[in-house]
């Protein structure tokens, strides 16, 4: 289960004192560390979720194993050490915008978004090089069944993942220029990213048994030529038994030429066209119906949203985060050390302490301190995993540093400590998990409190 990154951005100083934990420590010559204040006040990056969207990768589907490549590509994905400037700086990483894999529908940053669900990757905020001078967001697509959907990039640009995921990495967010084995482990994560199962579609992309009535009328609909060009279809287009795609640009008058989006999972990925205009598909099949001249009834365009809503459900959607997933996670992060130390591999080893060390701050976080109103109980439990959790991100800075200095039979005594502390802080942190933000009461009233923190400074700094 790939865990989402938990920057502090959207809430006041004051929610911040009790949501910070332990940023003062370093585990490289520079620190990586969640800084409130460094995105623009308003932002909401959607972090504060308890059930998150589920990811599964092609690998595991098929029965395998998760490879070098996929975990160290997964840990990369989730940390900011790979970007630039303010996004590093925020702690914002690939996976805040591609949530599990998928997008982030309620992604909003003030003069970067023109609606919740968009965002201007030539805007001037993370990286002022790339700056076109137009408020021009296109929304974060889901990378789910990405190794099936080239060309990338909302207009088709890039032909290789590879070319697209550099793009991103050093125009889009002023990150350094990637080593190949960085972006090799990159494009292995994303091309492993599959989609959701979904009951009502067969392997062919045909509706099953289990669709309703009104999603197989809505389906012959689909494929049925339009009646001002018979070459045409939503079928043409979307091809079914090719993940819903043609591989094609396409201007269908929303703002020059837009690649086809697949429709598989769409339910998951409101809003909708490659500037998140739309909604709903009620609003998707409207503009299709008076862009083409469908002259499609009331009923026809009810039949092809039940149609559109069957082929991009998925079974299971979402998944609950425990302390269990999240060390399951830190295990598979941590394995990158079995590669990276004896092949005397620097700057992976590295990388992985510094990911390391955010993902298991980010962790701490998850145990409210002795201060906060907001949970009752567990005390002597809770300070208890926050202190494991400092003496394993202190341990993961002598890895960092040995390495850094080329010492690796120093960074195999510190990974061989690490191991051992990771393994007993898993009963110090399921012993604290029923006062923990895992614990869904606790989740619900630790941020109504800090939504209640941030409007009061949201209303002290109007009344500035």
């Amino acid at each position: 289960m790939h865990r989402l990154r938990t920057p502090i951005c959207k809430a006041a100083a004051a929610a911040a004192a009790f949501l910070a934990v332990f940023a003062a420590v370093s585990l490289s010559a520079e620190p990586i560390a969640t800084k409130e204040g460094v995105l623009p006040a308003g932002t909401e990056l959607n972090e504060d979720q308890l059930d998150q969207p589920t990811e599964l990768f092609w690998s595991e589907l098929a029965g395998g194993k998760r490879s070098y490549l996929l975990n160290l590509g997964d840990m990369l994905f989730s940390s900011p050490t790979i970007l630039g400037g303010a996004a590093r700086q925020a702690g914002i990483s690939c996976g805040t915008c591609h949530q599990q894999g998928g997008g982030n529908t309620k992604l909003f940053v003030p003069g970067m978004s023109s609606r919740a669900g968009n965002f201007d990757t030539t805007g001037p905020f993370f990286n002022p090089k790339a700056d076109n001078g137009v408020l021009d967001p296109v929304r974060p697509p889901s990378l789910r069944g990405a190794k099936y959907l080239a060309p990338y990039g909302h207009n088709g640009r890039f032909a290789s993942l590879r070319d697209f995921v550099r793009n991103v990495i050093v125009n889009e967010f002023a990150g350094g220029e990637p080593s190949p084995q960085v972006l090799d482990a990159l494009v292995d994560y994303i091309q492993e990213i599959a989609f959701l199962p979904n009951a009502k579609l067969t392997a062919g992309g045909r509706l099953s048994k289990e669709a309703s009535a009104a999603a197989k009328r809505g389906e012959i609909l689909f494929n049925k030529p339009f009646p001002r060009n018979a070459a045409m279809s939503c079928a043409s287009c979307h091809v079914p038994s090719g993940a819903f795609v043609d591989h094609q640009i396409h201007d269908v008058g929303t703002g020059g030429w837009q690649k086809t989006p697949t429709l598989l999972n769409a339910n998951l990925n409101a809003p909708y066209f490659h500037d998140a205009r739309y909604d709903s598909y009620e609003q998707v099949v409207d503009y299709f119906d008076k862009h083409f001249d469908l002259r499609l009834s009331a009923k026809d365009r009810s039949d092809l949203v039940a149609y559109l809503n069957a082929i991009g459900e998925a079974d299971k959607p979402t998944t609950r985060n425990t302390v269990q997933a999240e060390l399951e996670e830190l295990e598979s992060f941590s394995s990158v050390f079995d590669v990276a130390i004896p092949a005397r591999n620097s700057e992976i080893a590295v990388l992985a302490a510094d990911a390391l060390g955010i993902e298991w701050r980010d962790l701490g976080e998850k145990f409210p301190g002795r201060t906060d109103t907001t949970v009752s109980g567990g005390v002597k439990e809770r300070l208890r995993a926050r202190n494991t959790i400092r003496g394993v991100v202190l341990t993961l800075r002598r890895i960092a540093m040995a390495a850094a200095d080329g010492d690796f039979g120093r960074a195999a005594e510190a990974y061989a400590a690490y191991q051992k502390e990771a393994a007993a802080a898993a009963d110090v942190l399921k012993q604290a998990e029923p006062y923990s933000l895992f614990n869904p009461k606790i989740w619900e009233a630790h941020f109504k409190a800090v939504k209640q923190l941030a409007d009061i400074a949201k209303e002290k700094s109007r009344s500035k």
